[in-house]
């Protein structure tokens, strides 16, 4: 399999892992003291960790940093929007689409090199 797509895919997922190490806690941790979520939050992590580094090292070895850096941001965008809207049920706002419209130019600024 491509080694960008691998990635991607471990991104993904790591990503989707951290979210709820970092925002899960608000909705099913939120009448428990704040060192009970933070253990827990860890303990999620942990497995963010265990996709996330390999992710960044296979990465790394087809994309330079900055890149790959960018690719993370939009991915965190990806899964945290879906996540703030259906889990958190959190409104929609038009600072979604600002956000994406920005990370759209970040991307196309720091790929732009194997785009054109």
């Amino acid at each position: 399999m491509n080694r960008i797509v691998i990635t991607i895919v471990l991104l993904s997922l790591s990503n989707v892992f951290m979210t709820f190490a970092w925002y899960g806690h608000l909705r099913n941790l939120a009448h428990k003291p704040w060192i009970i979520a933070a253990l827990v939050s860890w303990g999620i992590a942990l497995f963010e960790y265990l996709l996330q580094v390999p992710a960044n090292r296979i990465g790394h070895s087809v994309l330079p940093v900055g890149q790959l850096k960018i690719l993370q941001e939009v991915i965190t965008l990806l899964v945290f929007v879906p996540f703030s809207l259906l889990y958190l049920k959190e409104k929609l706002s038009l600072d979604y689409l600002w956000a994406g419209l920005c990370l759209l130019g970040a991307v196309f600024f720091i790929f732009r090199s194997r785009l054109l």
